[in-house]
């Protein structure tokens, strides 16, 4: 394989990085305006990055309401697409950071500060692999184009903005997840199930739909009673002054299965003193399932496995039952199907359906031109064998065909991404730099 990237193309990247960083670009709607819909810092982050690539010699555009730009390079009808973002999640309520989270920091062969791993430095690591092909007189089958979105760490509405106002790409991938490749990302559906309320008891528990509740509170009617039942089915709590507070296991909705739902624990209890339709519809029909096989039967498919259903959110008042779960839908099981047997069955409880959010599936074929060439190419830059990846989450890939989630975390790379102290390895920076030029070298030079 021929070398592109020089020491000099990592020192550039690493000053780029640099600037990035010391913009606090995290969505800010209080101070939201006309061409800032995320705030002023995220369109700072985003002017930064455009004025860097226009220095490169990349064509650069900014959306005229602030939502995204691109930068390219190249000619033809083809576009090779380059998914990343500008925006970061908060740090200033992280505690046990151990330097400015907006200076960026070099320090024993480590890049320091909020946005290293997520996603501004993969991004970089990107940027100057194509600088380096430039460099070296590269030319392209097509277009190259960088599209910088604002809106990654929240609602995506930044790409929403960009598909509707801006051509597809041909294909592409997003520096923004893990190696080797994550090719197939389950459907996500959250909904809520609602229905009547009662006056026999209440109860709030529960809360985000993407994670799975390790606590359950109970402070209403027949509490020595509810005790009582979960004694009975050896769940754990403890008692509070005013009720009990019922203990589980918190982890991300996608891995449902392996962790322990306080909520449905509480539900399961609580149906055992309280006759009440909607209740048993989690405390009796659900139980402790997070496959969702008690509801709609046993769902998966070979590409991506098992669905998983998690049911996060429990509020029960005199009004209204809701019920809020979070669904990850195997990538060939059709989700209209999938819904009609939830809602029939939910139906039988008094419960209806509302959907709430839905992201389509990615799946692009671990035969396909894009997938083949990339993990390839990482094989060959690594000697690592790892295979390719299924995922629960959900990256800026699935927004667009034919593109994957590619690095820039290697298998064994310590996951600082949401925390304090978040930091990436030069080391790592480099790898990837010449895994990402020599990928887009295969698919894109001439």
């Amino acid at each position: 394989m021929k070398t592109f990237v020089t020491d000099e193309h990592q020192k550039q990247a690493v000053l780029a990085l640099k600037a990035l960083v010391s913009h606090e670009s995290v969505l800010n709607e209080n101070e939201a305006g006309p061409g800032q819909p995320f705030g002023p810092e995220v369109v700072a982050a985003l002017d930064e990055v455009l004025k860097l690539c226009a220095s490169l010699g990349f064509k650069t555009f900014k959306d005229d309401e602030g939502y995204y730009g691109y930068a390219e390079v190249g000619e033809g009808e083809q576009l090779f697409g380059l998914l990343c973002h500008m925006d970061v999640v908060p740090a200033a309520d992280q505690a046990g950071w151990q330097t400015d989270p907006f200076e960026l920091i070099e320090r024993d062969g480590l890049l320091i500060g909020r946005g290293t791993q997520d996603d501004k430095g993969p991004t970089m690591a990107a940027l100057f692999a194509v600088k380096a092909l430039m460099d070296a007189g590269v030319t392209f089958e097509g277009r190259i184009r960088f599209i910088f979105g604002t809106d990654e760490e929240t609602l995506w509405r930044c790409l929403e903005k960009y598909n509707e106002k801006e051509e597809s790409i041909t294909m592409g991938f997003a520096p923004d997840a893990e190696f080797p490749l994550i090719y197939a990302e389950k459907g996500l559906l959250q909904a809520h199930l609602i229905g009547p309320g009662t006056t026999e008891f209440s109860l709030r528990a529960g809360g985000a739909l993407n994670v799975v509740p390790d606590r359950a509170s109970y402070a209403s009617n027949q509490l020595s009673k509810v005790q009582q039942a979960l004694d009975a089915h050896g769940f754990s709590y403890e008692k509070l002054e005013n009720g009990l507070l019922v203990h589980g296991k918190s982890v991300h909705a996608k891995d449902a299965p392996e962790g322990i739902n306080a909520v449905s624990r509480l539900a399961i209890a609580l149906s055992d003193v309280f006759d009440f339709p909607p209740l048993s519809f989690l405390g009796k029909l659900v139980g402790e399932n997070a496959t969702g096989e008690n509801v709609v039967g046993k769902t998966e498919d070979e590409a991506s496995g098992e669905l998983s259903m998690n049911f996060a959110e429990l509020v029960i008042t005199e009004e209204a039952t809701k019920i809020g779960l979070d669904m990850r839908i195997p990538v060939t099981v059709n989700k209209d199907e999938l819904v009609k047997k939830l809602s029939h069955k939910a139906a039988q409880y008094q419960l209806e359906y509302k959907e709430f959010d839905w992201l389509a599936p990615l799946y692009v074929p671990l035969e396909s031109e894009l997938v083949s060439t990339l993990l390839s190419t990482y094989r060959d830059c690594t000697n690592d064998m790892t295979e390719p990846m299924v995922s629960g989450g959900a990256t800026f890939a699935r927004t667009m065909k034919n593109c994957v989630a590619f690095g820039a975390m290697f298998p064994d790379s310590p996951d600082y991404m949401h925390q304090a102290n978040e930091q990436w390895s030069v080391a790592e920076l480099r790898k990837t730099m010449e895994i990402y030029a020599e990928a887009i070298y295969r698919l894109w030079g001439k």
